[in-house]
């Protein structure tokens, strides 16, 4: 785990503490402000994986930040929020300042705002991909042909040890807990078999303004396409949402199937690697663009 975060006091009167349960209903107000489509069961769910600062200023929540520890060398961040109206006061520089401390020589993962970028490379980040939002009104979607041996089927309880391996192969973090409670609460979960192992997974689940396919978890982009194909005709004719790594190639598919590109974060890290794939297997969706 980190070192704990601080509670401070700053000169021009706004004062950071972490962050609690009390005050998920404002950070949920602020990331509203800036239109972003959290719910409150959303910020919930973030902060019970992880931990956060908060800004105050005259008593009012003004700004967030949040991180996830995966393990002994990586972390991520992500919900790092500043209100507008005390934008340009280096309240987001101050919020990952000491997110950064806490997390000691960990390797940092977070996808960036273009708003952010800048912050994020004056602390050491570095562009290393981007991601693609797709998002739409799901269309009835045609099934993606198999090779032989190869199958899709539901995700089972018994299966929750094999997901964690998967994900934790794909993202090169160790998510169990993460995985466990996606698992819980999945409207669907499919398994990609291949001659009765388990070789990806994907997850349909509530978020935002509808459901969320992620993570996405397969050895290539056609085990990919079938997951997802899978899991966006079960959704047709509801709103869905997807965020891809841009190097998988398949943004071009995800249009073909109503779900446009609306937004490209930029995927950054601070540390000596980044996280890479591992066991033949890679991430195709994440889970959030916080979470990673």
């Amino acid at each position: 785990m980190p070192s704990q975060l601080p509670h401070t006091s700053e000169d021009d009167g706004v004062i950071f503490r972490p962050m609690t349960a009390t005050d998920l209903d404002a950070a949920q107000a602020l990331s509203a402000q800036l239109r972003w489509p959290h719910r409150p069961a959303d910020w919930a769910q973030a902060l019970a994986h992880g931990q956060g600062l908060v800004a105050l200023r005259d008593g009012e929540l003004v700004g967030t930040a949040l991180c996830w520890c995966w393990g002994p060398e990586h972390a991520t961040i992500g919900l790092v929020i500043v209100a507008p109206a005390c934008q340009g006061r280096r309240i987001g520089q101050r919020l990952m300042s000491q997110l950064l401390e806490s997390l000691g020589g960990r390797t940092v993962l977070l996808h960036a705002t273009a708003e952010g970028r800048g912050l994020y490379e004056r602390l050491g980040f570095v562009r290393t991909g981007e991601l693609r939002q797709h998002q739409g009104m799901a269309q009835p979607t045609p099934l993606i042909p198999l090779a032989p041996g190869v199958r899709l089927r539901p995700a089972g309880v018994n299966d929750l040890a094999r997901l964690q391996a998967l994900d934790a192969a794909a993202r090169g973090m160790p998510r169990p807990g993460l995985i466990e409670d996606l698992l819980a609460d999945a409207k669907d979960c499919v398994v990609l078999d291949d001659d009765a192992q388990a070789i990806g997974f994907a997850m349909l689940r509530r978020f935002g303004r509808g459901q969320h396919i992620g993570p996405v978890v397969a050895p290539d982009a056609e085990g990919a396409k079938a997951l997802i194909a899978h899991l966006v005709g079960l959704n047709a004719g509801h709103f869905t949402r997807l965020d891809i790594d841009f190097d998988s190639g398949l943004g071009e598919w995800l249009e073909e199937l109503g779900l446009p590109r609306v937004d490209a974060p930029t995927t950054m890290v601070r540390g000596r690697l980044a996280p890479s794939p591992q066991g033949g297997v890679r991430l195709f969706g994440v889970v959030t663009q916080a979470l990673g």
